[in-house]
């Protein structure tokens, strides 16, 4: 059998190749969390003048059990800025106090960390590298993507470029010039490198506080472990989540809270 009319339509297609993988790249968790970040930063480099607020971006600092990673800090005499970016999709319900907050896209829901918690140990980090006092501190939460919130939120989780008008609220100085340089430079020289090292020795150290995590869950229902598993379908495809061991017949889960 000749199969080269087979191999010459296959050839034919091959610049179709990299578009496939442009796709499936795009739709990572990865690349939602770059794509967020980068429209944070071109919100701020925009409408916030940079010679009174001094955009920060991927830091990296020490804690006491390992590492935090920081999306943004915007330092300025109006305080500082820690800014959390999540980009998701659907509606989104949630409250200051809960734990966990809820995304639903048509009939799927997905649970999630309450990111005011999230930014909340962000906040402790650099109020204790830095000195400060609660008043000169503030955490942002800022969603991008085709989002929208179904509950009240209160005035620091905003959507887009909602920060900055956040940020622009704060007109009380609470900081000095002089303090501006010198918090801007400590935390320039408080963050570990950009390097893949340190970003490396960073995931080890969630996926060390994961399976500590996993030794002590325990299912609600039936008491038996509970193990880390992710979505394979779907817009979260990726997402991780616990759910019991002995499955299918026990279908309990319960929501993944990132640490980092």
């Amino acid at each position: 059998m000749d199969f080269s009319p087979i191999y010459q339509a296959l050839f034919s297609l091959w610049y179709l190749i990299p578009l496939f993988l442009f796709v499936a790249v795009i739709k990572t968790p990865w690349f939602k969390g770059v794509l967020g970040e980068f429209v944070v930063n071109i919100f701020a480099r925009w409408k916030l003048d940079k010679d009174v607020y001094h955009l920060i971006k991927n830091i990296t600092l020490p804690t006491e059990d390992g590492t935090t990673q920081i999306d943004h800090i915007i330092v300025s005499v109006y305080g500082v800025f820690v800014v959390e970016t999540k980009n998701l999709r659907g509606w989104i319900f949630g409250s200051p106090n809960q734990r966990t907050w809820t995304q639903k896209i048509y009939k799927h829901t997905n649970k999630f960390q309450n990111p005011l918690h999230q930014n909340y140990k962000h906040t402790k980090t650099l109020q204790a590298l830095l000195g400060l006092e609660e008043n000169q501190i503030h955490s942002v939460i800022v969603f991008i993507g085709e989002s929208e919130f179904k509950t009240p939120m209160p005035e620091n989780v905003t959507y887009g470029m909602g920060y900055v008008r956040y940020v622009r609220t704060k007109t009380q100085p609470v900081l000095s010039p002089k303090q501006v340089i010198e918090i801007t430079q400590a935390i320039e020289s408080g963050r570990l490198a950009r390097t893949f090292k340190n970003h490396r020795e960073h995931v080890k150290h969630v996926q060390s506080i994961v399976a500590e995590k996993q030794n002590k869950q325990r299912c609600p229902k039936c008491g038996s472990d509970m193990v880390l598993r992710h979505t394979r379908k779907g817009e979260n495809k990726g997402q991780p989540f616990w759910g019991c061991s002995t499955y299918p017949k026990c279908r309990n889960v319960i929501a993944y809270e990132n640490s980092c």
